[in-house]
């Protein structure tokens, strides 16, 4: 094992032990968020039939420059039950099927009345203005591919597609467990040298933004059978261990020991990052654990560049976040360039990066106004004004 790992490595250990989870059928009210274990097959064209684009006048190309008869009104729902033929049109509504016979579909503002149920074209051309049959998505073809992350938008396909029951991976169950005997919890007001459990509500409220079920453990506190026998417990319930604090140095920072004592395979116990040095990472057949730091700021912004990326591909989901890049704001300096350095940001109106103020691992009030985390690569000490720099959305 290293002592200390290149934040590379360790991301690359991390996503290269991930294991896929089974898949299962869920409902389509609780399949978003999801990844989809199966391609989906559409059981129909989508549209299902020539339909209108907008309120208007269905029409033959032909006929636009005379008088045109309006023969009749098909809203939508209706089956049309004459053709247009020659100098006929049919007044027609936005998503109405077109009848047989029309090539287009006029705007009303491209119309006058020219005497009884006659019309005019008045525009000078017109677009076709009809979503054709199959021109989305034809019979038999792949709505969705498997590995999709279910979006919102997403659902409407499957509904669309007639999938009403997708299968997709089970999501990863994520016990989050806090140790220290100066913890308590938010709803107890610290006295002396306590302190609130912050991380807890942070990882849990993080676990379910990544479509994961969370299991909240408590606090364990610096005792080696109570972190013990709260480490055995989580793991044989959940497929994934958060534990922060107890990872460092100190004389009470025993969880290596512990899980190693509980069977885990630990790949690495540093990480050239910061903050987040002393985060570890395990495994034990099928069931991994994190030791993050017990600063906020550390465990959070470890959750999103480690954490986040295994919980994904458990999903069935290929997680790459989206690679943005910003010029900086202003000149931004650091004294110590021996690990990625990752910061809270905001953008400004015209599209910059603002680093935030920050006091270290201990603020997570710095992330109040955050946009997201500015990485600084290890080597680099300086940015000047104007120079592009990665940020990732949290």
């Amino acid at each position: 094992m290293i002592s200390m790992m290149s934040f590379d490595e360790a991301l690359r250990l991390v996503e290269g032990n991930a294991v896929r989870l089974q898949d299962e059928k869920v409902t389509l009210s609780e399949a978003a968020g999801r990844v989809l274990a199966e391609d989906v097959i559409s059981d129909t064209d989508m549209p299902p039939f020539n339909k209108s684009a907008m309120d208007g006048f269905a029409c033959r190309r032909v006929d636009l420059g005379g008088r045109i008869r309006v023969t009749g009104t098909i809203k939508a729902g209706d089956m049309p039950q004459d053709r247009i033929g020659p100098g006929m049109c049919m007044r027609i509504m936005t998503g109405a099927r077109v009848p047989d016979g029309a090539d287009c579909v006029i705007m009303v503002e491209h119309t006058r009345n020219d005497g009884e149920d006659h019309i005019r074209f008045t525009g000078g051309k017109t677009a076709v203005n009809i979503a054709f049959r199959g021109e989305d998505l034809r019979e038999g073809s792949v709505a969705l591919e498997k590995g999709t992350l279910l979006r919102p938008q997403h659902i409407a396909i499957l509904a669309s597609a007639g999938c009403t029951r997708p299968d997709v991976y089970r999501q990863p169950r994520v016990a989050v467990l806090t140790t220290g005997d100066e913890i308590v919890e938010p709803g107890r007001k610290p006295e002396g040298t306590h302190i609130r459990n912050s991380n807890g509500s942070q990882l849990m409220a993080q676990v379910a933004a990544a479509g994961c079920a969370g299991d909240y453990r408590g606090i364990a506190g610096d005792s080696i059978d109570e972190t013990m026998t709260a480490v055995t417990s989580a793991t044989e319930a959940n497929d994934v261990l958060l534990v922060t604090g107890g990872v460092s140095m100190g004389d009470f920072d025993f969880v290596p020991h512990i899980l190693k004592e509980a069977g885990f395979e630990l790949f690495f116990e540093k990480v050239a990052v910061k903050p987040g040095r002393p985060t570890l990472f395990g495994r034990r057949n099928n069931v991994f654990v994190f030791g993050l730091p017990g600063n906020p700021v550390s465990s959070f912004t470890i959750f999103e560049i480690m954490v986040k990326p295994l919980l994904y591909r458990m999903s069935g989901h290929e997680y790459r976040p989206p690679a943005l890049r910003f010029p900086i704001a202003i000149d931004y300096n650091r004294k110590k360039a021996d690990r990625v350095a990752w910061s809270p940001v905001s953008i400004s109106d015209i599209g910059e990066v603002v680093p935030l103020e920050y006091h270290g691992s201990a603020h997570i009030h710095a992330f109040t106004d955050a946009w997201g985390l500015m990485a600084m690569p290890a080597g680099v000490f300086s940015y000047k004004k104007g120079d592009l720099v990665d940020v990732r959305q949290v």
